[in-house]
Formats: structure tokens, C-alpha cells, sequence
């Protein structure tokens, strides 16, 4: 799941698109992922997903197709949040988990949902990523 959720990723995102390119992966507790949010983003709170660039959006835009490997950032998913989410939603776990896999990853590639149009933006290409894995619209919308 998690290598066709990257792999949808970069078909909306091209710049994620490479060999050169990984990023780690952690699914782990709610009660790790409320103490990651109140240590690095001083939230204390849960959430369902984090993501920790390790590169900004203007080296990853330009970084040489040959360039060397890097690591692109850390994505952290709450499992049982991740599983709450998708039982209230009525929709299988591994589909929500893809979701917030391809949420992390744009995060990862300096897309964000702070401004509304940027969010909008950023809905569209998970829309789009999940659509190529035959996954409905997580957000209801059309």
C-alpha cells in the first residue's frame, strides 16, 4: 500500500518522481504521534499524520535529475486514529492509510492546506493520486 501511494504521488506531483529520492515512514501509536506533535510542532494534540521535511520545496524543485540520493523527509501515521478515521467514514483502513500516505508525501514536497486556495490545490492532487489507485474521493467533494 504504502509503494502505490508513493507511486500515485508522484504522478500529481512529478518533483517526487525520482530514484534519488526516500523517505521514511513510521506508523506508530496516537499516543507517539500526540508527543511528536507537541514536541516539533508545539500542538498538544493528536493528530493522524505528520510530516518532517528534511529539504525545502525550492532545492527539491531544483535538484538534478542525476543529483545524489536524498532523503526527502519523515512521515509519522497514527495507526489507531488512522483506523478510528476510516471506520467513521465507513471506508476501508488501508484506503484512509493510502490517503494520509499521499498527504504526507506532498507535505513532504512543500505543498500545504494552511491558505484556502494552496489547500484546495493540494485536495485536487490527492483526489487525483488516490483516483489512480481506484480510491474514492476521501473528501466528499467533486
Amino acid at each position: 500500500m504504502a509503494s502505490r501511494a508513493s507511486e500515485a504521488a508522484s504522478k500529481v506531483a512529478p518533483e517526487l518522481a525520482s530514484d534519488r529520492l526516500s523517505a521514511s515512514l513510521l506508523f506508530t501509536s496516537d499516543e507517539e504521534v500526540h508527543a511528536l506533535n507537541r514536541e516539533w510542532r508545539e500542538k498538544d494534540k493528536p493528530t493522524n499524520v505528520l510530516s518532517f521535511p528534511m529539504i525545502d520545496r525550492e532545492t527539491l524543485l531544483s535538484r538534478a535529475p542525476d543529483g545524489p540520493h536524498e532523503l526527502l523527509g519523515d512521515i509519522a501515521l497514527a495507526w489507531e486514529t488512522c483506523r478510528h478515521e476510516a471506520d467513521d467514514k465507513g471506508i476501508a483502513v488501508e484506503h484512509h492509510a493510502a490517503h494520509l500516505i499521499v498527504h504526507g508525501l506532498l507535505h513532504l514536497a512543500g505543498h500545504d492546506h494552511i491558505d484556502p486556495d494552496d489547500a484546495d490545490a493540494m485536495e485536487a492532487l490527492e483526489i487525483k493520486a488516490l483516483a489512480s489507485m481506484g480510491i474514492d474521493n476521501p473528501y466528499g467533494n467533486v
